[in-house]
C-alpha cells in the first residue's frame, strides 16, 4: 500500500495503540500487543552504578540534533538481537514525523560525536519509545535517564515501550492489559505536553 506510512496514517495508528515494524524483507506489519509493556514515569530511578556517570556528566545530552542518524544507528544489526525491524521506509516516514514535530530523539555525545541515543513518537502527553543504541558503554542509559527527566518535567502521562524484553525490564518496565493501556492512552492523548529540555 503506497500510503500506509503517511503522517496521518501513522498518527491515527499510534492514537489507537498500533505501531509499525518491518520484517527482513522490508514489509511493514502492524502490532498492538496484549499485554503491553510500559515504563512508569513516576517510579523510574537510575541504577546506583549509573548515578556517578550522570553526576560526572560524562555525556553531553542534546535533543533532535541528529534524529535520522539516531534511527540509522538503531537500525544496525546487533549481537543480542537477531531481528532487523527498522527499514528504509520506516526511517523516511519517522523522519517526516520528526520534521512535523511528532517524533523526537534524545542524543548522547562525547567529544562532539554522537555515541548513543534513542527516539520515539510523541503525541499529546504520550511518548512511544521506539528504539535506542549505544556505541559507548552507558550512553543509551544516560540518554534514557534524560528522557525520563524530560517527560517528568513536562508532565507526560505515558511512556510506551511496546513489548517486554530484558532491555526495557532494566528500566523498570511493567506489563499491563490492553484495556488498561487504552485507558491511560486516552488520558495521555488528551493532554498538551511539550517535549523540551
Amino acid at each position: 500500500m503506497k500510503n500506509k506510512l503517511e503522517i496521518n496514517t501513522l498518527l491515527s495508528a499510534y492514537c489507537q495503540g498500533i505501531f509499525p515494524m518491518s520484517n527482513e524483507s522490508g514489509e511493514i506489519n502492524w502490532f498492538c500487543p496484549d499485554p503491553r509493556a510500559i515504563i512508569p514515569i513516576s517510579t523510574y530511578k537510575p541504577s546506583k552504578s549509573l548515578r556517578p556517570i550522570i553526576n560526572r556528566k560524562e555525556f553531553d545530552i542534546r535533543i533532535n540534533q541528529q534524529f535520522e542518524q539516531v534511527m540509522r544507528y538503531c537500525a544496525l544489526p546487533r549481537k543480542d538481537d537477531g531481528g532487523i525491524w527498522i527499514s528504509e521506509d520506516l526511517i523516511i516516514a519517522f523522519t517526516h514525523l520528526h520534521k512535523n514535530g511528532f517524533a523526537h530523539s534524545v542524543e548522547a555525545y562525547q567529544n562532539n560525536q554522537l555515541v548513543g541515543g534513542l527516539y520515539g513518537v510523541c503525541i499529546g502527553g504520550v511518548f512511544y519509545g521506539e528504539s535506542m543504541f549505544s556505541h559507548v558503554s552507558n550512553a543509551s542509559k544516560v540518554a534514557f535517564h534524560h528522557l525520563i527527566r524530560i517527560l517528568k518535567e513536562n508532565d507526560f502521562v505515558l511512556l510506551d515501550t511496546q513489548f517486554m524484553n530484558d532491555n526495557v525490564k532494566r528500566y523498570g518496565a511493567i506489563e499491563i492489559t490492553k484495556k488498561k493501556f487504552d485507558e491511560i492512552l486516552v488520558a495521555g492523548l488528551n493532554k498538551k505536553c511539550i517535549f523540551k529540555i
